[in-house]
């Protein structure tokens, strides 16, 4: 299947016909447990839907080949991905280094769950490289990074740094939710892992909630999958097939929000009414550059910072229609988002805080010039 374009990977990779009934579509295993021949005598490796289902199987090999991985595993939240991969990886006494701009609920997991269980982490400039290795110590296991990250977009070099922590001898981590395995590729890039909130434009429709962890080779597969196994945050037979059949649109999905935000994009650049505009599509954003060499698209996600500052963020946030005031991202619908209150509040009050003027965007695939006049509508009840 490697050898096929992402699109035919995506619809193809894990989606073998049923071979009894000639199902173009897998069926949903929706069984809890696998009958033995003879005791330990397991169906194709099946005993216990915690220790593995076929409907999670052939999503774990769609996501591994989306990504270009050796592994991938599923399971219930990206949170519990991340945490999975975490306590596989570290022990007391490890250090992650992490950008300065990351989604509040990884730094609330590092710093708030794994914290007392003796995890150090720091939080850097990921674009400035000096930055990068005067906090990179002996005991870094873990260089985490999000590019674009959430919520002020920011693009991260990923070659560039992978490069740095493999001599420092540390992990490079890549979260790669906002631009999906269809715009970037970060293990062909020199990231040893990836990891996804498979809610978001993987499964593309607003309806399951799910994670991944995909692996660039076979090194820590076996202590993340017993983390898997041991603690049990796996995906749901049906939440893996909704995650199945959304990445099959996934590549068209992508090329639509990335045009629309785009345009998007550049009709906020000209209004007086937005302090910054961030998105690395424009060539104004100061990583648009490193975008442009590592990425296909430029993703569907971008921030404004409000010149009226925090009030006027509350106010346009709460006064559009098509896009919907919610938490979350990547689905066909738009949704509109006050990062320092909803996404990212459990970063307040620390060095990763959100700005108060800023308010957060996942473009749908809806008419962009319907969404661009709900926008305008929104920005004309500012001065109301």
């Amino acid at each position: 299947m490697s050898e096929h374009s992402f699109a035919t990977r995506a619809i193809h990779a894990g989606q073998e016909p049923d071979p009894r009934t000639g199902a173009i579509i897998p069926p949903i295993y929706q069984a809890s447990t696998h009958v033995q021949d003879g005791i330990g005598g397991f169906r194709e490796g099946f005993e216990y839907n915690r220790a593995g289902n076929p409907t999670r199987s052939s999503l774990e090999t769609q996501l591994a080949a989306l990504e270009g991985g050796a592994n991938a595993l599923s399971f219930a939240s990206g949170l519990a991905a991340e945490d999975a991969l975490l306590r596989g990886i570290l022990k007391p006494g490890d250090h992650v280094l992490l950008g300065n701009d990351v989604y509040g609920g990884t730094y609330r997991l590092l710093t708030k769950v794994l914290a007392p269980w003796g995890i150090e982490t720091t939080t850097v400039e990921l674009a400035d490289v000096e930055a990068i290795r005067e906090a990179i110590r002996p005991e870094t296991k873990i260089v985490w990074l999000e590019t674009p990250s959430n919520p002020l977009l920011k693009i991260v070099d990923i070659a560039q740094i992978a490069e740095i922590g493999h001599a420092a001898g540390a992990i490079v981590v890549v979260d790669n939710t906002f631009a999906s395995p269809a715009l970037q590729q970060p293990l062909a890039l020199g990231a040893d892992l990836v990891v996804h909130s498979t809610t978001k434009y993987l499964g593309g429709h607003s309806d399951v909630l799910g994670g991944a962890v995909v692996f660039g080779d076979d090194r820590f597969f076996d202590r993340v999958k017993f983390q898997q196994f041991a603690v049990g945050a796996v995906s749901a037979p049906l939440d893996a097939w909704l995650t199945t059949r959304g990445i099959k649109t996934l590549a068209v999905r992508m090329r639509q929000h990335s045009e629309n935000a785009q345009a998007i994009a550049e009709w906020a650049a000209s209004r007086s009414e937005f302090a910054q505009v961030f998105f690395p599509g424009l060539a104004s954003h100061p990583g648009h550059e490193i975008a442009a060499k590592q990425m296909s698209g430029f993703g569907g996600m971008l921030s404004f910072g409000l010149a009226g500052g925090a009030d006027a963020a509350r106010t346009f946030a709460e006064s559009t229609e098509l896009f919907q005031l919610a938490e979350s991202l990547g689905g066909v619908e738009s949704l509109i988002g006050y990062p320092s209150d909803m996404t990212h509040a459990s970063v307040r009050g620390t060095a990763l805080a959100v700005p108060e003027n800023v308010v957060r965007l996942s473009v749908g695939i809806e008419d962009v010039d319907d969404l661009i006049t709900d926008l305008e509508q929104a920005l004309a009840r500012l001065g109301r």
